[in-house]
């Protein structure tokens, strides 16, 4: 059965060093006179890159700014009520977020809230956005989450433990901006660690479900609808430059040539999982992530390898071309050698960056498995695209095998 498929960007992107001081000419086409709400953390205004963003910036267009540095490291709801309350002071025509992934998506929520009102709980899970926000733009400042061209914004949500995840269409920003310039004061962990995130989404997204072998196709259209040729093509792109740039970038931060290709890496990753999937990784990262507080990037990196062997028997001609994309294959390899080789390589590549592979690393409890890999389990969206069909006591031996 052929599948027919769509795919989908952000509005416009831009990419390229020095493109930040576009952004004047980009926010008049956009919008005239803009009210602009600029949302990002405290690490960056004291790293200083808001005032490298700012310095592209006229007299008139900073007046008509008001800046919220409340973001964090995997942002709450709490947070993302706060902006939203900033929103409603200052009443933005345009919202602008500057950061990682946490600060691009607290800036699609507050969108969403300060555009069609209520609570972040409302839109929770997909097509849940009743129509466009005002116009949004996402800049990001580490090569990772892909979120600058996405569809996902994803909360933490204290009272049930695990990361929530609104999915529209109209979450894509009407602007991305690439600069990856922003991305050097990126310090060497948040770079590894955003690497293997992008990694991650391209190699799910590579070896997804295609829409045609869904086993529950959901009635109102799926966020992740499963790999297509053109989101193929984004996933193979990403994970061989983050093969052959993702060291360099960690141990020479300023090494022009690396950081540009991993901001394509991880904006690429982003079309791909974004049009294709995510999948296991992402659904056992969510309740782990949170009662762990690790990073996203360092989370998925940890249980990559270990869902790439779960997912083996069913994706060992992938897996065998995703070694070729890394480079560690050979014309000598079998099929099934160089799929190992590919798992081994991605092992190999989180213990070079210096990313814990086990979760007890992390601080990890035994007696925690049981509750991440139900979590998990019942994120079906995730389940369902997943090219191996898990039961709940294969997610609980992945997470012992990665214990």
């Amino acid at each position: 059965m052929n599948d027919s498929w769509d795919f989908y960007s952000a509005g416009r992107l831009v990419f390229g060093t020095g493109s930040r001081y576009q952004l004047e000419s980009h926010l008049s086409a956009i919008q005239k006179e803009s009210r602009i709400l600029l949302i990002t953390d405290p690490n960056l205004v004291q790293a200083g890159v808001v005032d490298q963003l700012l310095t592209g910036l006229g007299s008139g267009v900073k007046k008509c700014m008001r800046i919220f540095d409340g973001g964090e490291a995997e942002p709450s709801i709490e947070v993302a009520m706060q902006a939203s309350a900033e929103a409603k002071s200052w009443n933005p025509t345009v919202i602008m977020g500057l950061g990682g992934g946490s600060n691009m998506d607290l800036a699609k929520i507050t969108a969403v809230l300060h555009t069609h009102g209520g609570q972040p709980s409302d839109y929770f899970g997909f097509n849940r956005v009743p129509g466009p926000t005002c116009p949004l733009i996402a800049i990001p400042t580490t090569a990772g989450t892909g979120s600058e061209v996405s569809h996902a914004a994803v909360l933490s949500d204290s009272e049930t433990g695990v990361k929530v995840s609104t999915l529209s269409p109209y979450l894509r920003p009407s602007l991305a901006l690439v600069d990856p310039e922003l991305t050097y004061p990126c310090p060497r962990k948040v770079t590894a660690e955003s690497g293997m995130d992008a990694l991650t989404h391209a190699i799910e997204a590579y070896t997804a479900r295609k829409p045609s072998d869904r086993t529950s196709p959901e009635p109102n259209g799926s966020p992740y609808p499963g790999k297509n040729p053109l989101a193929d093509a984004m996933a193979e792109k990403a994970i061989r430059l983050i093969a052959h740039n993702l060291k360099t970038a960690t141990n020479q931060p300023l090494n022009q040539e690396a950081r540009e290709n991993m901001a394509l890496a991880a904006t690429t990753a982003g079309l791909a999982f974004s049009n294709g999937a995510v999948a296991l990784v992402h659904a056992l990262e969510y309740p782990m992530g949170m009662a762990l507080h690790c990073s996203h990037g360092q989370g998925n990196a940890l249980l990559l390898p270990h869902v790439m062997r779960y997912n083996l028997s069913t994706r060992m001609e992938a897996m065998a071309e995703i070694a070729v994309m890394l480079g560690v294959s050979s014309p000598a390899m079998s099929q099934e050698e160089s799929a190992l080789e590919a798992i081994k390589s991605v092992e190999t590549l989180n213990q070079t960056l210096g990313i814990p592979h086990r979760i007890r690393d992390l601080g990890g409890r035994r007696d925690q498995l049981e509750g991440w890999a139900q979590k998990a389990f019942d994120i079906k969206r995730l389940m369902d695209i997943n090219p191996r069909q898990p039961t709940l006591k294969d997610l609980l031996q992945i997470l012992d095998a990665a214990y």
